[in-house]
């Protein structure tokens, strides 16, 4: 998605947020102030007090509504279902029966405890792009009941609850976050029924780039970022594994349930998958490749065989190659069905009958040249140039980058004793390689 595309996306959701009405922004309770609270019957008499709200938080509702409370009666802590509820007020809770049921509290499945699970506790700023916690949450009425629409995770406000009771109670509608902006965590909140949908702020996770996603995988704690990993789709989940920092992948990888990460590393880019699997230890690397496909495994492992710091040791073997009979129109058409992969491949390698090497065409000289024309005509047009620069495996990392600056370009094949293409150094993974202390750099490619 462009990033125009990306802003109307965001400005659309931006209007039709609760939190954007004054009625809504009026009438906040602050879930930290009604805790502790006094739940009282129609006369005024207190009947208990609230030690949680229940709430359904990933239902198909686009704030999660209240579904009840959870309040102390001596020493028993009994549900009250939402339609006992008369009106939320802040700091306590008008209830519309005196009539109780005194059996204690089980949590069902799907069902939240706001205070329990999800105050204070880690979540995801989707707007801000950020992991920060809950300092408080916020409740309104909104169609005839009462739902959750937004979360402040500011400083201040986690100050005000160490004050007096009053000021617990106090909303700050300047500081909240619309929920449809927040991916919660907790403990609970996957052991709904199968077919629970995502609720917009999960699905918002989607749309996040793989530098964002890798930011707050990194940013999470454990369990969350397991958590976060399983929402993902692999293919979205291995994008952002590619751009973590390796110790935190590492630490990633090794908390992942080996069958989940040996999926994750399978779907990453293969010079990536390596890199990956040669920061863990022999053991647990073994574990999983013996879980990946036998090709993928296979192909892994001739990438760990090269030594670290050489070409075959940082290249990718995701090729494309062309023979000299086909068109430009066909090479195109076979360029199009790879972009999911369009970071990695910046030319194409066209090669004789035996696969030996003949030419390296870049990817803009394909896209000038009129589809009706034979590769063979770009082979002979490209052979004014010289032959195409190449390096061998065991070629140094620090050889390959004075040869890739020399020859101006953004890759260079790496080809056997033979002159057979094996692999392609890019030029973002020489400088990853080359100095890891500044980190992974992830330069802009060319059809990116």
């Amino acid at each position: 998605m462009s990033t125009s595309a990306r802003l109307r996306d965001r400005r659309v959701h931006l209007e039709r947020r609760a939190t954007a009405s004054k009625a809504v922004r009026t009438s906040l309770v602050s879930l930290a102030g009604l805790i502790g609270g006094p739940a009282t019957n129609q006369s005024g008499d207190e009947v208990g007090r609230v030690v949680d709200v229940v709430a359904r938080l990933y239902g198909t509702d686009s704030y999660p509504p209240v579904t009840g409370l959870i309040l102390r009666i001596g020493r028993r802590h009994t549900f009250l279902p939402a339609t006992a509820v008369g009106k939320v007020h802040a700091g306590h809770i008008r209830l519309r029966t005196a009539r109780v049921d005194l059996r204690d509290f089980v949590r069902r499945p799907g069902e939240v405890l706001l205070a329990k699970d999800v105050l204070d506790h880690q979540l995801v700023d989707v707007d801000g792009v950020q992991v920060t916690r809950a300092a408080d949450l916020y409740l309104a009425p909104l169609v005839d009941q009462v739902v959750l629409v937004g979360v402040d995770v500011s400083l201040p406000t986690l100050l005000r609850r160490l004050g007096p009771r009053r000021w617990q109670a106090r909303p700050t509608p300047e500081r909240v976050l619309d929920w449809q902006a927040i991916a919660p965590f907790a403990e609970q909140a996957t052991e709904g029924p199968a077919e629970v949908r995502l609720r917009a702020s999960r699905a918002a996770l989607h749309r996040l780039r793989p530098a964002d996603l890798a930011d707050i995988l990194e940013d999470l704690g454990r369990a969350e970022r397991q958590q976060l990993l399983g929402w993902l789709e692999p293919e979205q989940a291995a994008d952002a594994l590619e751009e973590m920092e390796p110790a935190e992948l590492q630490n990633l990888l090794r908390e992942a349930q080996p069958e989940h990460a040996a999926r994750l590393v399978d779907e990453m880019e293969p010079d990536e998958a390596t890199d990956a699997l040669r920061d863990l230890t022999g053991e647990e690397r073994e574990a999983l490749l013996s879980r990946m496909p036998k090709g993928e495994a296979a192909e892994l492992r001739r990438l760990l065989a090269h030594r670290e710091g050489t070409a075959g040791g940082a290249m990718t073997t995701l090729l494309i190659t062309a023979g000299q009979d086909e068109t430009v129109a066909e090479v195109r058409a076979r360029l199009a069905e790879q972009a999911e992969h369009r970071t990695e491949i910046d030319a194409v390698a066209v090669v004789d009958g035996e696969d030996r090497l003949l030419c390296d065409i870049a990817l803009f000289d394909l896209a000038v040249a009129e589809d009706a024309t034979p590769i063979a005509d770009l082979v002979a047009w490209r052979a004014q140039f010289g032959p195409p620069d190449t390096v061998r495996a065991d070629t140094s990392l620090s050889e390959a980058a004075d040869q890739l600056v020399a020859a101006r370009a953004s890759s260079l094949l790496v080809v056997d004793d033979t002159d057979r293409p094996i692999g392609r150094i890019l030029a973002d993974d020489l400088l990853d390689a080359m100095l890891p202390e500044r980190g992974r750099l992830h330069f802009r490619r060319f059809l990116q």
